[in-house]
């Protein structure tokens, strides 16, 4: 149950910023009476004042298999255990609520249709680890159960290589080192995370790359693999990445988040040897950086 602490004029508004759910999703929730204002059925615009009690339930959909879509993908790298695609910006990795097709998963789906689905996560067939949706670069796709068990205890472990491209506001000093802070949902806006004394363990290491006139791009690596970590930890130091609008700003020249998976290393299934693969920053980050350059 939320308690309303801040006057604010329309419910799913509230909702959206206490929940971390979208506000599609909560207006459904809201027409299916699911939503309930001081033990009543509310209303999306609805006026919620402070103290008003309000419930959420969340009901459980049916569980839908994702179905292949031909959804232009780059594959990096592949063999008979696993997949390696360079993820373009915007699109979701997985089937969700607001999001039930036009995904990674469906991609994959369309270009190896005999991947096997993770017990218990039948939406998330091959998922070993993901990208937020404006996060572009490389991720790995297991093909079938027994890679991806091997695949996802090395990410469990923090033994792959995770390194990443960001543009990131002013000019970050020293020119290396590692960022550690604690990492937590937000408890105001759950949407959001936050650095906190009672969030999970979390450690960003980085190298400057190249000093802009009023921004650094950095070559940051992951050592955990807390929810938006990255660009968590550059916002609580002062350097927010690059058109971040939930942790810095929009930015006018780069319509996304600078932030780009150019490194991934890890153990194959197959053979147990080391793998490491590239991507190069993508045309519409590649013009950012050129417009920030001058």
């Amino acid at each position: 149950m939320l308690t309303v602490d801040v006057a604010e004029n329309r419910l799913d508004r509230f909702l959206t910023g206490r929940t971390g759910l979208s506000r599609s999703h909560l207006q459904r929730l809201i027409e299916q009476n699911a939503v309930l204002v001081n033990g009543q059925p509310g209303k999306a615009g609805r006026k919620v004042e402070p103290g008003d009690a309000i419930t959420v339930t969340l009901l459980a959909a049916p569980t839908a298999t994702p179905q292949p879509e031909p959804i232009p993908l780059r594959v990096v790298y592949q063999d008979a255990d696993l997949m390696v695609v360079d993820k373009p910006a915007g699109l979701t990795v997985h089937p969700a609520p607001g999001h039930p097709h036009g995904t990674l998963v469906n991609a994959i789906l369309a270009l190896a249709p005999g991947i096997e689905s993770t017990e218990g996560a039948p939406e998330r067939p091959g998922i070993v680890h993901r990208l937020d949706k404006d996060t572009s670069g490389l991720l790995v796709v297991a093909k079938n159960l027994s890679a991806h068990e091997f695949l996802s205890s090395q990410f469990r472990e923090r033994s792959t290589t995770k390194q990443y491209l960001a543009l990131i506001e002013g000019q970050l000093e020293p020119e290396q080192g590692a960022i550690e802070a604690p990492i937590g949902r937000d408890s105001l806006r759950r949407q959001r995370m936050a650095v906190m004394d009672r969030g999970k363990p979390a450690r960003t290491t980085y190298r400057v790359l190249k000093y802009l006139k009023d921004h650094t791009l950095v070559l940051a690596g992951l050592e955990t693999g807390r929810t938006h970590q990255i660009r968590v930890h550059f916002a609580a130091i002062g350097h927010p990445v690059v058109g971040d609008s939930v942790y810095g700003h929009r930015s006018a020249w780069c319509a996304r988040q600078f932030l780009h998976a150019h490194v991934l290393g890890f153990l194959r299934p197959s053979d147990g040897q080391y793998l490491e693969l590239r991507s190069e920053l993508p045309d519409d980050l590649s013009a950012a950086l050129e417009i920030a350059s001058t």
